[in-house]
């Protein structure tokens, strides 16, 4: 059972919806959820009767501005907790001090992320999928979904050859720097900004003469392709996720969490 949020026009959205229809993903989508009103992608959901729902995080910021001291938060919201693990902000300091852009940032992150997990309680899934979702989610919601899961359970897919170009414009920043080759990423999400476990990636070759858009229209290709299959991976239980320990000649340790796909579920 796989859940979608979604920001945007849903392209990425409507692969999976496919390949659940003809069979290419053992799964069923069970719901659409956004955070804009306005999402075009909600109306690919709706098209082949999957449930809808939308958080608008801009009520919470709104909120948020007009009354911080007054704002309610999730009972069960740790500040200090998610400070501590997020990977997004530097946190210099007593996290009790914090004031400004990154307290405003994970108080209405938190409000918001607390109705889309009671949107996801009442329509349980086994996988949540980010196919242009444009929102980092935080400790506070990663914990909540992934709890006691031995295989993380949020997959987001990315329009860049990760780690190079994290961030909102993949496809752009690889254009931009001048890049020989290009790609997508398939990852599952941790505390940053696409720095989680690499599941798979696809790349293409960047001629001298592509545009921009041509360099967009190449990698949406091969995300429609990538997306599908590792949903796939992951209904066949074939991912694991391992932390691997390197020690450097300088006796640094240097510690990377790696995906590892079996052959077979049960041969790992």
């Amino acid at each position: 059972k796989i859940g979608a949020l979604i920001s945007g026009g849903g392209t990425n959205l409507q692969a999976v919806i496919d390949a659940c229809e003809s069979g290419k993903i053992d799964g069923e989508m069970v719901f659409v959820g956004s955070d804009a009103p306005g999402a075009p992608g909600l109306a690919r959901g709706k098209k082949h009767s999957i449930p809808t729902f939308v958080v608008n995080y801009q009520n919470f910021i709104k909120a948020y501005k007009n009354d911080s001291k007054g704002f309610k938060l999730p009972l069960d919201f740790k500040f200090n907790e998610v400070c501590a693990k997020q990977h997004l902000f530097p946190i210099d300091g007593d996290p009790d001090k914090i004031k400004g852009k990154i307290k405003a940032f994970f108080y209405t992150r938190a409000a918001a992320e607390a109705k889309l997990l009671a949107q996801i309680a009442a329509r349980p899934i086994d996988l949540l999928i980010l196919a242009g979702f444009m929102r980092n989610l935080t400790p506070y919601f990663i914990d909540h979904f992934n709890d006691k899961a031995v295989v993380p359970r949020i997959m987001n897919i990315h329009p860049a050859l990760l780690p190079s170009f994290p961030g909102v414009d993949g496809y752009g920043d690889t254009f931009r720097y001048g890049c020989k080759v290009g790609g997508c990423t398939v990852h599952f999400i941790d505390y940053g900004e696409d720095s989680g476990p690499i599941i798979g990636q696809k790349s293409f070759k960047i001629l001298p003469d592509d545009t921009l858009d041509i360099i967009k229209k190449k990698g949406l290709e091969l995300e429609w392709q990538l997306f599908p299959e590792c949903i796939q991976l992951f209904a066949e239980d074939r991912l694991k996720v391992f932390k691997i320990t390197h020690t450097r000649d300088d006796s640094t340790i240097y510690q990377r969490s790696i995906v590892k796909i079996a052959k077979r579920a049960e041969n790992y």
